[in-house]
This record gives C-alpha cells, sequence and structure tokens, in this order.
C-alpha cells in the first residue's frame, strides 16, 4: 500500500513538471509576433492562378467562369496578405495592382514556354507543356512569387515557392531575378539562390546548383549567387558558387564543373574525365563492390 502511494505521488510530481515544461514551450513560441497563413488556402490560390492565366481547364470556354474565377482570385490574395499582418486596406491594394499586371507575367511565361517548344524536341505541343512540364510549373510560379516578393509579400512567396519545389524538386528563391526565355530541362535537384541574376534565353539542366560561396548570416545583404548573363547554357549538375561569380554571354557550361570564378563572354568549360573500356572476359568474375 505505501509503495502504491509513493507511486501516485511520484506521478502527480511528473505530472504538474510535464505541465510546466508544456507550459513554457508555449509561452516562448509567443514571445514573437506570430503570422497564421493558411498553407492549403495557398496551394489552393497558386494552382487555380496557372490554370486561370492559360485556361488550361475545360470550365474556361465559358467566358463567364474566367470572370468569376478572377474575382475568386483577387479576393483570396487579399485574404492570404491580411493573414501575412497586412492591413485590409494593403492587402486589397497590393491583391488589385498583382491582377493589374498580370499581363505582365503572362507576356513573360509566353516566352518561356515558346522557348521550351522551340529548344526541347521531346515537347511536342503547347498543351503538353502546360500539363506536363514541371519545369514550366517552377518558372510560372516563381514570377508570380517574385512580384509578390517585390509587394515585400515575403511569407507567402515563399510558401508558394516551397510549393512548387515539393512538387517539381526546382528550388528557386523568390527574390532571384531572372530574364526573358527561361529554359529549365528536366528540372530535378535545380537550386537557384536568393541573389541569383540570370539574363534572357538561358538553359538550365538538372542538378544545377546556382549557390552562395559562404553562409555567414553578416553577408545575408550582400549579393552571394552568381549572374548568369544572356543565352549561357549550363548542363547537368554544374556548381556555380559565388556573388562575384559572372557566367559571360553565350557561354556554355558543361556537367559536373565545379565553377567558384567568373568566366568569359563565349567560353566552354567542361569537365574532363578519362573512361576506361576494357574486355570484360579479361576478368572471370565479377567485380565486387562493398557500399
Amino acid at each position: 500500500m505505501g509503495s502504491f502511494c509513493f507511486l501516485i505521488k511520484y506521478q502527480n510530481q511528473f505530472l504538474h513538471l510535464m505541465k510546466s515544461e508544456t507550459r513554457a514551450i508555449y509561452q516562448k513560441n509567443f514571445l514573437e509576433k506570430r503570422i497564421f497563413l493558411n498553407k492549403k488556402k495557398a496551394k489552393y490560390w497558386i494552382n487555380e492562378l496557372t490554370y486561370w492565366l492559360f485556361c488550361s481547364q475545360k470550365e474556361y470556354v465559358n467566358f463567364s467562369f474566367f470572370e468569376e474565377k478572377e474575382i475568386e482570385l483577387i479576393s483570396l490574395l487579399s485574404e492570404l496578405l491580411i493573414e501575412e499582418q497586412f492591413t485590409a486596406d494593403q492587402a486589397n491594394n497590393v491583391s488589385n495592382t498583382f491582377f493589374d499586371t498580370i499581363s505582365e507575367i503572362h507576356k513573360m511565361l509566353l516566352q518561356d514556354l515558346s522557348a521550351i517548344l522551340e529548344f526541347d524536341p521531346a515537347a511536342k505541343s503547347r498543351n503538353e507543356v502546360l500539363i506536363a512540364y514541371p519545369g514550366f510549373f517552377a518558372i510560372t510560379v516563381h514570377r508570380i512569387a517574385n512580384k509578390l516578393w517585390n509587394s515585400t509579400s515575403t511569407i507567402l512567396s515563399r510558401l508558394i515557392a516551397e510549393y512548387a519545389h515539393s512538387k517539381t524538386g526546382i528550388d528557386i528563391h523568390p527574390a532571384a531575378i531572372i530574364g526573358e526565355r527561361f529554359f529549365i530541362d528536366h528540372g530535378t535537384g535545380i537550386v537557384i539562390g536568393e541573389t541569383t541574376i540570370i539574363g534572357k534565353n538561358v538553359k538550365i539542366y538538372q542538378g544545377v546548383t546556382l549557390g552562395a560561396l559562404t553562409v555567414s548570416k553578416d553577408e545575408s545583404d550582400e549579393k552571394r549567387h552568381p549572374t548568369i548573363e544572356d543565352n549561357v547554357v549550363i548542363y547537368a549538375n554544374a556548381t556555380i558558387l559565388g556573388g562575384k561569380t559572372t557566367i559571360g554571354k553565350d557561354a556554355i557550361i558543361g556537367g559536373n564543373v565545379w565553377i567558384t570564378s567568373s568566366i568569359p563572354p563565349q567560353s566552354l568549360v567542361f569537365h574532363k574525365s578519362e573512361i576506361v573500356v576494357k574486355n570484360k572476359h579479361v576478368f572471370p568474375e565479377a567485380l565486387n563492390f562493398s557500399i
């Protein structure tokens, strides 16, 4: 009986301690201003906006549906901005301005679409690119996110950029500046950092990293990521680092290279590897590897 009472007393002390610890966690969470942005609503908004931009669902054969969807998208954007701590007036102004200038984004995206159809022999039609190309979806979301970022909506822009990242494997910071006719082929594993500047008619393949040489917080306001000038092609798994690194116009960057300094215009940069081919009958048994 005594041991049972001791156990009950110990449990009560433990529960009291646990409550005080969890209370401390709760209090620490609210020491700074919290922003609760509805992720589900944000994902719905960006998906519906991409459909609306290109009328890529059968409902858009009806113009009244197009008009009604625009009103819904404007309203939803305002709601999301209010959740991001914009005032109602600020949210309405940003949302209305965004849709007043949406034709600029649409024009850029049509040029991106044209570049894909021109350069990718596997792209058979406009509809195929709109429906099935992860690279084009990532570019579409980036151009929208970049517009929001420049309107000081840093959280919503990051949220939709990360949504595109999760769907495509392509990670583009919404602050990155990307010129017309941008072409991403395949795309999986691409990383484009915050202060990257990309010119016109640039083509990038899977696994490319446009990153920073350092990750020091003290340098957060400096240009940390490379500049890629017009007409550059960067092949798979190339890594280009540093805010002072510029890849000159018309350069071709081969696969698997590592670049931390500037490359002159019209250069060809490639990684040279040696491949040895031997007759397999020289080896009577298969080579075994332990990983």
